[in-house]
């Protein structure tokens, strides 16, 4: 029997709105049949969400009586695009993110907090600096998650105990950028929760936001938009008070937390908060002394073009994301991976615009700055695979994007 006549063009979310609405079920009836809210699946059909893994998918396609392939647009190796793949060091990052050290390990040389705050700052800067910064931090975060929870354990006195929480808190941030695209939302959420349970344990406003920021973040990458801001605002609010006398960096992650708050409005659409919200992020980073970089969210000076195309991204406004990408130069943005995954959401304004051949230039020079942030983004193999099956005159090239960011292995 031949199957359903659809356009060829339609992205994923949209056949799944197609399907819905032909099988004569609501938002409300196919969300909580598959344990979702109305909200995240309206976001996956509008495109806000990116498409669901291959497990989700293959459940949707069940329940709304349609093939894989009718749902995905047949697009080549669904598993590969949607479900990504795990990075080679992450059973060992498992393992040490189980290991909780009930009985403190023999022969173990006490780890003071100035030595692990060394490696941190080491861990982090190593990070930024590397194109392969996965790899490298597969290779450090077994070690750094062990010793910080020895520190903790190890710690003399009360002031002693609470940097020691404190530096486990950036520790398991740290992990969340490790694990962060690939198929373990379990671990990321389990990092993401001990994060902040030892930020609390460290009584520490800056860990505390550093650990909301994340929390925020997740919250938003599942589709929780009202946590995600709930998180978010709690966190401006706590800073609020701080900032007039606090140093520098409360100011940084108050800026953070400014663009991430911006960024959230606009995934649900709401164009006056995301704009308010991106005022304040730039007001904030004009405060900031001149070459301050915050480590762990790259907030910054250079960054704000960046935060303005993602933005505009999700507010639908491709012209206007191009418009403030043409402003920086990705080149400012110290950080590799930062720099790629900004290229990436440049990329994307291009895409919506179907300027294809800025589309791949694009993704090549995110590619340049970081391959293992394009192998691990979602929306950069989207657009590849939608290139590559349905833009003839890029096929060639989008294929040679999918053979380097590996959805063709």
């Amino acid at each position: 029997m031949e199957g359903p006549r659809i356009n060829p063009e339609l992205p994923v979310g949209k056949r799944i709105q197609y399907f819905r609405q032909r099988a004569g079920k609501t938002r409300a009836v196919l969300a909580g049949l598959l344990g979702k809210s109305e909200s995240w699946l309206k976001a996956v059909e509008t495109g806000r969400l990116l498409p669901p893994r291959l497990p989700m998918l293959v459940r949707i396609a069940e329940m709304l009586k349609v093939s894989l392939a009718d749902l995905t647009g047949a697009i080549e190796a669904p598993a590969e695009t949607f479900s990504g793949s795990a990075h080679p060091a992450l059973p060992a990052v498992r393992a040490a993110m189980s290991d909780y050290l009930l009985g403190m390990p023999s022969g173990v040389e006490r780890v003071s907090t100035q030595q692990l705050r060394e490696r941190l700052s080491s861990a982090w800067a190593a990070r930024h600096a590397s194109p392969l910064h996965r790899t490298t931090l597969g290779e450090l975060l077994p070690g750094l998650i062990r010793d910080a929870q020895i520190a903790v354990r190890a710690a003399s006195d009360l002031r002693e105990r609470r940097d020691a929480y404190a530096l486990l808190s950036e520790t398991m941030n740290l992990v969340t950028f490790y694990v962060a695209y690939q198929p373990a939302a379990s671990l990321l959420w389990r990092a993401v929760e001990r994060a902040m349970a030892a930020a609390y344990d460290a009584e520490d406003p800056r860990t505390i936001a550093m650990s909301a920021w994340s929390l925020a973040q997740a919250h938003r990458d599942s589709g929780e938009w009202e946590q995600a801001q709930e998180v978010t605002m709690s966190a401006l609010r706590l800073l609020d008070p701080l900032l007039s006398d606090g140093p520098a960096e409360l100011l940084g992650m108050w800026g953070a937390l400014q663009a991430e708050a911006a960024y959230t409005a606009a995934k649900v659409g709401d164009q006056g908060v995301a704009l308010h919200h991106l005022d304040e992020a730039s007001r904030a980073a004009q405060r900031l002394p001149v070459g301050y970089y915050q480590t762990m969210t790259s907030f910054s000076t250079a960054i704000l073009p960046a935060h303005a195309v993602t933005v505009h991204v999700e507010l639908r406004k491709a012209g206007e994301a191009a418009r403030h990408a043409a402003v920086g130069n990705p080149a400012d943005i110290p950080s590799r991976p930062r720099r790629a995954r900004h290229l990436i959401e440049v990329a994307r304004a291009y895409h919506a615009r179907r300027d294809y051949e800025a589309t791949a230039e694009l993704l090549d020079k995110a590619y340049e700055a970081a391959p293992e942030t394009i192998q691990f983004n979602g929306y950069a193999r989207q657009m590849v695979g939608e290139m590559m099956d349905r833009v003839a005159r890029m096929r060639r090239r989008a294929h040679d994007l999918a053979e380097k960011v590996g959805m063709l292995a």
